[in-house]
């Protein structure tokens, strides 16, 4: 089963939160109808209950058109309307029209709909809409004698309290989405950053030489075509070129294969900041030699790969420690662990193989409710590779 990001369950909380109201209509219908609940009064109720679900449905084809997943679902807003229309007419012979009851079910009804349709109309347009359904359900009441038309205004109360929630739970899931839309932004370029800097390094090494190359060996070509001597040094000098390119090559390219401790810890810091994980590093890595610095910040760049691909982490913390047996410990560990055993993929495994090599250990366990925690052991001054 994959699972789901943290936008996609607070998604999944919100909606649910309104299908929650939804399951109330067809109750609240049937509880105003009471003693009057015969063949007829059954009926509207079972007009309402379909026209609840219906409504549960436009209200999620309405949130998705507000995000921009789909087109406006208009034909399932008229089923909706036909039947609220039907569950009314089916309920009008339960009971005078004056009664309360019949006030109550038509607010209720109306605020299905409006409720469901709420996130993809403007303001002015749904509170058009409620007043003429509220006025349509009280006005009865407010005629005949005896009722009066400040308690009829509870009704139109339960309208815009449908109405606010619904709005409100849309304007919460935009805000999740582009929350989620960011952060995912931040952490392409982050990556892109990297990418850049690479290919900028690369273009001044490579480019530069493979230019003043050509040049050379062109002069080299044209020199030995009229036998001259000093073809031969034109193209000494072009092989002495191609080995220094080589050599600054392969800096660069070290630059990407030796992780360095400081920088590793300052890279994962922003790449889980910018996936939305809160990192805390404690401890420093100076006084540790080069080799023992490299191995841990291959350590802290496979834990930080797992802790994004793998885990649903909201905060992560990085801890060095030296201990009074001449060893370093790197513990890593993350919020985000799922249920099930611990298994050892490619990244922790390639990992155990390279601390390993030089002398040291690596653990990974799950701790509860839902910690993973990675450890690397080290010598201080660890083997040769």
């Amino acid at each position: 089963m994959v699972a789901l990001s943290r936008a996609s369950r607070v998604d999944w909380y919100l909606r649910g939160s309104m299908y929650v109201l939804y399951a109330a209509v067809p109750l609240a219908i049937g509880g105003w109808l009471g003693s009057a609940l015969g063949p007829v009064a059954l009926i509207s109720v079972g007009l309402g209950t379909a026209q609840a679900i219906t409504a549960a449905f436009l209200l999620n084809a309405a949130l998705d058109h507000r995000l921009g997943r789909r087109p406006r679902p208009t034909r399932l807003m008229i089923v909706v309307v036909v039947l609220g229309v039907l569950t009314v007419a089916a309920g009008w012979p339960a009971y005078d029209a004056a009664e309360p009851g019949f006030a109550f079910m038509v607010v209720v009804t109306l605020t299905s709909f409006l409720a469901a349709i709420a996130p993809m109309v403007s303001t002015l347009t749904v509170t058009w809409l409620a007043l003429a359904g509220w006025l349509v359900g009280a006005a009865p009441q407010i005629l005949h004698e005896g009722n009066k038309f400040f308690p009829q205004l509870g009704l139109l109360f339960v309208v815009g309290a449908g109405i606010f929630t619904s709005r409100t739970t849309a304007w919460m899931l935009d805000l999740v989405w582009q929350l989620d839309d960011a952060q995912n932004v931040r952490a392409e370029l982050a990556v892109a950053e990297e990418r850049l800097r690479f290919a900028r390094d690369l273009h001044d090494v490579a480019g530069r030489a493979l230019s003043v190359v050509a040049l050379k060996a062109e002069l080299a070509a044209k020199l030995s075509s009229r036998g001259r001597p000093e073809a031969a040094g034109e193209m000494l000098e072009v092989r002495r070129i191609a080995q220094d390119s080589l050599a600054e090559l392969r800096a660069v390219v070290s630059g990407l294969r030796t992780a360095q401790l400081d920088e590793e810890l300052a890279g994962a810091r922003s790449l889980l900041t910018a996936a939305g994980i809160t990192c805390r590093v404690i401890g420093a890595a100076g006084g540790l030699q080069p080799r023992t610095q490299s191995a841990l910040g291959w350590a802290v760049r496979e834990a930080t790969t797992n802790v994004l691909r793998h885990s649903e982490a909201h905060e992560c913390t990085i801890e060095l420690n030296r201990t009074a047996d001449g060893t370093v410990s790197l513990i890593m560990t993350n919020d985000g662990a799922g249920g099930g055993r611990v298994r050892h993929g490619n990244g922790l495994t390639g990992l155990t193989e390279r601390i390993t090599a030089v002398g040291g250990t690596v653990s990974a366990d799950r701790q509860p409710p839902d910690r993973f925690r990675v450890e690397v052991r080290l010598p201080v001054e660890v083997a040769h590779p």
